[in-house]
C-alpha cells in the first residue's frame, strides 16, 4: 500500500457536482437487468496494447483473446510478433483499454444485512456491523475500491468518488478528496453516506474518525496492490456489502482471467532471465518537481512481475515510493520505463523528461526512448480490470503497434 502522503492522483480530477438523491432503489431493477445481460453475452473489457508515439490512441481491440472494438479483430497475445531481441525496440508506446469502463462481472444477488465484518484500521481489528449500504463511498488511493464495487454489480450504490476513480460510469459523481488524496469531511457528510469503505491509503486518519463520530459507518479493508490482492479485495468488499457469495465469485473470475493473461504473457517474455527486459516504474509530477521511483509494495513490483520483466527497483532494494536519484537510475539501467500518461505529460513528454532529468537519458530506456505509459486511473488500480491492464501493458511492452 502506498503511504498516505504519496502524491498519486490523476492530474485533472473531474469537477464536483451537487449531492444526488439515493440511487439504490431508483436503479435496482436496471442494475439486475444490466448484470444479467452482461453475463449472458459474456461481456468483458477488451484491450489494446498501444500505439507508438507520445500521444495515446487505441484501436479498441482485445488484448486477451478475440474481440472487437472499432471493428478490427485483435491478434491474441500469444500470436504477437515479438522481436528476438527486445532491446532493439525504439520509441514510446501507450497501453490502452478499449473502454474506460468497469463492467459488472457477477450478479450480486440480494444483500443479506446486517453484515458483521472486521475493520482493520490503525487502531487494530474492530468489529463493525453494516446495516445500510444504500449510499456508499468507496475511497482509496488508486480507485480500486470503487472499481470492485462496480465489478460486483453494485456501482449504482456509489454516491461520490475519490480522485482516482475515473472510469466512465463514475465520472459524474462528486469528488470528495482534495489536494490529491485528502478526504474532505464536509464533502463526504454533504452526501449523507450510510457506509464508507476505505483501506487506509488516504486520510488523514482524524478525518475518518470524524466521519465515524458523525454517525457514518466506516469499514477498513485490506488492499494489497497486486493481482492476488484484487481477489482478496473482492471478497472483503463483498462481505461488507452483504454479498459474500458475489465477492467470492468476482475473486474467482478475476483470478481465472488474470492467470489466462499471465500464461500468454509468459510466452512473450524471453525464457532466460538475462534476456528479459529490465523495467522500472517512474512516478512523475513535473509541474510539482516530483520524480519518484516506485519499489516494493507500491503495485509497480506486481506489474513488472506480471509482465515477466526484471524489477530493477527490487534489485537495488528500493522499498515503497521514494524520490529517484541519478545514482539509482544509472545503477538500475532499465530497458523500459513504465509511467502514468498524465505524469509523463506533466513532465513535458519524453523530450521534456529527458531534458529535465539528464540521468534518465543515460539509461538504456532513455537512450531508446522506451517509455510505456498508461492512464493514471488504470495502471496501478488492481481490481476487476487487472487482466485487461496486464494485457494492454504487455502489448505496449513487447509488440508496440500490434
Amino acid at each position: 500500500m502506498l503511504p498516505l502522503d504519496f502524491p498519486c492522483s490523476p492530474l485533472s480530477p473531474a469537477p464536483t457536482s451537487a449531492p444526488t438523491a439515493p440511487r439504490s432503489s431508483r436503479h435496482a431493477g436496471r442494475r439486475r437487468a444490466g448484470v444479467a445481460t452482461a453475463l449472458a453475452l459474456g461481456i468483458a473489457l477488451v484491450t489494446t496494447g498501444c500505439t507508438s508515439g507520445d500521444a495515446a490512441s487505441g484501436d479498441g481491440i482485445t488484448g486477451v483473446g478475440t474481440g472487437t472494438g472499432t471493428g478490427t479483430a485483435a491478434t491474441p497475445l500469444d500470436e504477437l510478433d515479438v522481436p528476438a531481441d527486445l532491446r532493439t525496440l525504439e520509441g514510446p508506446s501507450t497501453a490502452v483499454l478499449a473502454s474506460d469502463e468497469v463492467v459488472p462481472l457477477v450478479d450480486p444477488g440480494t444483500a443479506s444485512l446486517p453484515a458483521q465484518v472486521t475493520s482493520r484500521d490503525l487502531t487494530g481489528d474492530t468489529p463493525q456491523v453494516v446495516t445500510d449500504t444504500s449510499r456508499l463511498l468507496a475511497l482509496d488511493i488508486s480507485g480500486a475500491l470503487a472499481a470492485t464495487v462496480t465489478g460486483l454489480g453494485l456501482g449504482d450504490l456509489l454516491v461520490g468518488r475519490d480522485v482516482s476513480t475515473t472510469f466512465d460510469s463514475a465520472a459524474d459523481l462528486p469528488v470528495v478528496t482534495k489536494e490529491g488524496h485528502s478526504i474532505n469531511a464536509e464533502a463526504v457528510l454533504a452526501l449523507e453516506p450510510t457506509l464508507v469503505i476505505t483501506d487506509g491509503s488516504i486520510g488523514p486518519t482524524d478525518v475518518v474518525q470524524q466521519l465515524r463520530q458523525s454517525g457514518v459507518t466506516v469499514v477498513y479493508v485490506e488492499n494489497e496492490p497486486s493481482p492476488a490482492g484484487a481477489g482478496d479485495l473482492a471478497r472483503s468488499v463483498g462481505a461488507a456489502l452483504g454479498v459474500p457469495a458475489a465477492g467470492e465469485a468476482l475473486a474467482d473470475e478475476v483470478d481465472a482471467r488474470t492467470k489466462e493473461v499471465q500464461a500468454q504473457i509468459a510466452g512473450l517474455a524471453p525464457a532466460a532471465e538475462a534476456d528479459r527486459l529490465r523495467i522500472a516504474f517512474l512516478y512523475l509530477r513535473g509541474s510539482a518537481g516530483i520524480y519518484y521511483l516506485l519499489g516494493e509494495g507500491t503495485g509497480a513490483d506486481a506489474l513488472v512481475d506480471g509482465l515477466g520483466g526484471v524489477d530493477v527497483a527490487a534489485e537495488i532494494g528500493w522499498v515503497g515510493a521514494r524520490p529517484m536519484t541519478d545514482e539509482a537510475l544509472v545503477a538500475a539501467d532499465p530497458d523500459v520505463f513504465l509511467v502514468m500518461t498524465g505524469g509523463l505529460e506533466s513532465a513535458g513528454g519524453v523530450d521534456g523528461l529527458l531534458a529535465a532529468k539528464p540521468a534518465v537519458a543515460l539509461t538504456a530506456a532513455g537512450e531508446h526512448r522506451r517509455f510505456v505509459d498508461m492512464a493514471d486511473g488504470q495502471v496501478l488500480s488492481f481490481g476487476p480490470r487487472t487482466p485487461e491492464v496486464l494485457a494492454a501493458l504487455a502489448r505496449a511492452v513487447y509488440a508496440p503497434g500490434q
